[in-house]
């Protein structure tokens, strides 16, 4: 299964907000060129968004069907790609100092595609993922800038470094996302 995480900068509903405009998938998801429909109850789990694979004049129709809508923590996705096969797409979004964390894991369980030894697979999937949350941070961030009050963050970082001993000297530590590497 290939997993990527980007920390975005912005809450995790902008996440989620484009994420259930089911016409902007295209505009985040690699390989997909064009909607053609978008079922009037998207993002609720059995909702489906038709769309187009690949470049005129190679293209394939197909779907993408909800299975779960959870926000603003996660939506699964079951991906068509026929004649490839189907994937099941999880994409995990937790609150993270100064934005948000964003898992997306994805793995071919479906068709053809489904039989490329893994190694292969996760390579590919890895280096298409990455940029599709380069994409829907783009997305996110633009549409949904985080409001940031520097004035509230500067007196965090004072409180901080009087909690450390020393208003001058104490550096608050550098937090980093934690990384599921399973």
């Amino acid at each position: 299964m290939s997993r990527n995480v980007r920390r975005f900068k912005c809450a995790p509903d902008a996440v989620f907000e484009v994420l259930s405009n089911g016409w902007l998938y295209p505009s985040w998801v690699v390989g997909a060129s064009r909607m053609r429909e978008v079922d009037n109850n998207w993002p609720r789990p059995g909702a489906r968004l038709h769309h187009s694979v690949g470049t005129w004049p190679a293209l394939i129709n197909d779907s993408t069907t909800c299975v779960v809508w959870d926000p603003p923590h996660q939506v699964v996705l079951s991906a068509r790609g026929w004649p490839l096969g189907e994937a099941r797409v999880t994409i995990d979004v937790k609150p993270y100092s100064g934005g948000c964390v964003v898992r997306m894991q994805e793995e071919a369980v479906r068709g053809p595609a489904a039989l490329i030894p893994r190694m292969f697979s996760d390579l590919v999937l890895h280096l298409r993922n990455a940029e599709t949350l380069h994409r829907l941070a783009y997305l996110a961030e633009g549409m949904y800038p985080l409001d940031i009050d520097t004035t509230a963050h500067r007196e965090d970082e004072e409180t901080a470094q009087d909690a450390a001993g020393s208003s001058h000297d104490a550096k608050v530590p550098d937090e980093s996302p934690e990384v599921d590497t399973k």
